[in-house]
């Protein structure tokens, strides 16, 4: 129970909550507390001051009162290098599982201050400071800028960055002076797909899923004129080589009805026969075919393109996963 005192104490003080939209840092969000070299200032300059005070030496006074004035400018600094700083949440790409997400934040400083030495991590368990790795930027004074910050995915489904703690030590790591941020933007994981998983035979006879048929986009040959065939059709150059009337024929490739079927997967494992499904979907689409997906808790009818291909693979990261209400 004692150990847990310091992280309640910690969600009492800050309060955390979810940003929607665009926050402003002022000074109700930023919170300032001496470092580790902050601390070890504070406690010289005390025996300083009363070394000063029991041998009564003026230009020691003179020493200890400017050290306190720059440890003073240099908490000034800190404050003001995150004060005013306004900050939007952007979209997360989705990304496959084992991949990086990026997080994308936009940074907007309308000030005439270029804002040094700003770090982006999660939040830890500490009450100031954790051991995750930061992320360093820079925002130029007048001006956008647009900061990715990644996470490692490790399962599928919708992937919150939580809360995240920029913070600054700048200009002389005396003083950390750091505020939340907390948006309900979140990333989408898909299923790591297998490296290799043929696609289950189409309905056509050759099993690829493909067939032609009459139509208006590619040229497939010539034939001979019959009555009634269009004047534009009719093959004039080989009329002129006096190879008799021959009209054009075209014709359209047309995707069959792939059905992409959980039950058709081999595997035992849930996620391994996900797995095999997301490599169906990239294969079918990257072939050009139409398919459809089957699952247990509905189906998506047959169509091809990078939105019919988005929502397969949508349907599978979410696939017996508790609902989420969209961010």
């Amino acid at each position: 129970m004692l150990t847990a005192l310091p992280q309640k104490f910690r969600t009492w003080l800050f309060r955390p909550r979810i940003e929607h939209g665009s926050i402003t840092l002022t000074q109700r969000r930023i919170f300032i507390i001496p470092t580790k070299q902050g601390f070890t200032l504070v406690f010289v300059l005390v025996l300083m001051l009363l070394g000063d005070i029991n041998y009564n030496l003026s230009l020691g006074y003179v020493l200890t009162f400017l050290l306190t004035m720059m440890a003073v400018m240099s908490m000034l600094h800190a404050f003001r290098n995150l004060a005013h700083l306004e900050i939007r949440a952007g979209r997360a790409e989705p990304v496959f599982c084992g991949e990086v997400a990026q997080f994308m934040l936009q940074f907007n400083n309308r000030s005439l201050l270029t804002r040094y030495q700003l770090c982006l991590v999660q939040s830890g368990d500490s009450f100031w400071k954790n051991t995750n790795t930061p992320l360093q930027c820079n925002v130029p004074a007048k001006l956008d800028t647009e900061v990715a910050f990644p996470m490692r995915t490790t399962r599928r489904g919708w992937l919150q960055p939580g809360r995240l703690t920029l913070y600054t030590e700048f200009p002389l790591g005396l003083f950390y002076c750091w505020s939340y941020l907390h948006f309900d933007t979140r990333c989408l994981v898909y299923p790591k797909p297998l490296s290799d998983a043929p696609l289950p035979t189409g309905s056509s006879p050759d099993g690829t899923g493909k067939r032609s048929m009459a139509g208006d986009e590619d040229f497939s040959g010539l034939r001979k004129y019959t009555a009634g065939d269009a004047l534009p059709r009719i093959d004039w150059k080989a009329y002129a080589r006096e190879r008799g009337l021959q009209v054009k024929q075209f014709s359209t490739p047309l995707g069959e009805e792939l059905w992409l079927d959980l039950a058709d997967a081999p595997d035992r494992d849930a996620e391994e026969k996900l797995a095999r499904m997301t490599r169906w979907v990239l294969d079918a689409e990257a072939q050009g075919l139409r398919y459809g997906l089957r699952i247990p808790n509905g189906e998506l009818p047959p169509n091809s393109g990078i939105a019919h291909r988005d929502e397969c693979l949508r349907r599978l990261a979410l696939f017996n996963l508790p609902h989420q209400a969209p961010a």
